[in-house]
């Protein structure tokens, strides 16, 4: 039975985290500052995805900010000034990029607000400007979880890897763990907490995308805020984790844990 609810949930996750189904959507009206825009939204699955190329143009009229924006279709972030703001994955559809809209909405500075009956969304930008990623992020913290998440999720797709620097970031603000990324990582108390420390590939220099997912989690992005443990069943020795701790879900070659 046990088995049997690890593979119901293990499929339910996996459906959230794939690219959604575009082929229905509900269309969605966008106000800027309480103006009705022609920005093409569209609402798919839970998620309100914005024409990127629109949805610039009217949140840049209003704040005055024209920041250099990239995003990739597949990937689960936009990246602005060296900042890697994650969510759901950016789509391309008709021939344009469309991102999450809360995720466009950070980087100006804007309040989201949804309305059901409606089916619409207002953004007011607030006059917030969105720090660089060299004013924003703490040198250590890129350094240390870089490496754990390369060390532990290198072959990964990128939300094993996100889910990996979860895990940290989770037990930092836990309670049960120390209060810093260096020393949860190097964590002893009830033995090596994370093999790597012990087999030196915690050494190891970071790929691109295991920096990228460091970045990510530290702007906050989280797949999970619940999970705390992780292992590969594959090639796991000690099971202590499944026979004592909820699990949540499985992503690439890792199972995650509360």
């Amino acid at each position: 039975m046990k088995k049997l609810t690890k593979t119901i949930i293990t499929a339910l996750i996996a459906s959230s985290l794939a690219a959604p189904a575009v082929s229905a959507y509900e269309k969605v009206t966008i106000s800027v500052n309480g103006t009705v825009t022609d920005i093409d939204a569209r609402l798919i699955g839970s998620t309100t995805y914005v024409d990127i190329g629109d949805t610039k143009r009217s949140l840049g009229a209003a704040s005055g900010e024209n920041p250099d924006i990239h995003a990739e279709a597949g990937e689960p972030y936009i990246e602005c000034s060296g900042r890697y703001i994650g969510g759901n994955d950016c789509l391309e559809l008709d021939g344009e990029i469309f991102v999450p809209v809360r995720s466009l909405a950070k980087i100006y500075g804007a309040d989201v607000e949804w309305t059901d009956e409606t089916r619409s969304v207002a953004l007011t930008p607030t006059g917030a400007t969105l720090a660089s990623g060299d004013d924003f992020y703490i040198a250590d913290e890129v350094y240390w979880l870089s490496r754990i998440i390369n060390a532990e999720a290198e072959g990964e797709p990128m939300e094993g890897k996100i889910l990996v620097g979860n895990v940290i970031l989770n037990r930092v603000r836990s309670g049960e763990f120390p209060d810093s990324i260096y020393d949860v990582i190097f964590d002893r108390k009830y033995s090596v907490q994370f093999t790597p420390t012990a087999n030196g590939r915690i050494w190891n220099e970071p790929n691109a995308d295991s920096v990228i997912a460091a970045k990510i989690c530290l702007d906050a992005y989280y797949i999970s805020r619940e999970a705390l443990y992780f292992l590969n069943p594959r090639i796991a020795t000690n099971f202590w984790i499944p026979a004592n701790r909820q699990f949540l879900m499985s992503v690439g070659s890792h199972d995650f844990y509360s």
